[in-house]
């Protein structure tokens, strides 16, 4: 069973910058896309950023120019770097690791950002 841990939330102010970090129990390489997808108190989740394993990295229009999606392969890390953030970034965040036979989501990381 995959597991997946993300770690690195936590109270910035608007502006400011935090970096995600996603642990996951296999290797990337095992993976057809990381992801990483957020849900805000009274609203779906929704895609922030994902890259695919073969093809071009995908953002959401709302961070585009703001987040970057990362991995290392060794030791098996997905990041998020978010600058420049907005109130309207909070959220928890949750990382995803997708295959053919359903993957793996962690428990999520909280972002709140103050105005």
């Amino acid at each position: 069973q995959v597991h997946v841990v993300e770690s690195g939330g936590g109270l910035v102010q608007a502006g400011g910058s935090l970096r995600l970090s996603c642990a996951v129990s296999e290797s990337i390489f095992m993976f057809d896309t990381m992801g990483w997808y957020r849900q805000a108190p009274g609203k779906q989740r929704e895609l922030v950023a994902k890259r695919p394993r073969w093809g071009s990295r995908i953002y959401a229009d709302s961070v585009t120019g703001r987040f970057t999606i990362s991995v290392d392969n060794a030791p098996n890390m997905v990041y998020l770097q978010m600058n420049n953030l907005k109130p309207e970034d909070t959220a928890i965040y949750f990382c995803n690791a997708d295959r053919p036979d359903g993957g793996a989501w962690g428990q999520g990381t909280r972002v709140t950002v103050s105005s």
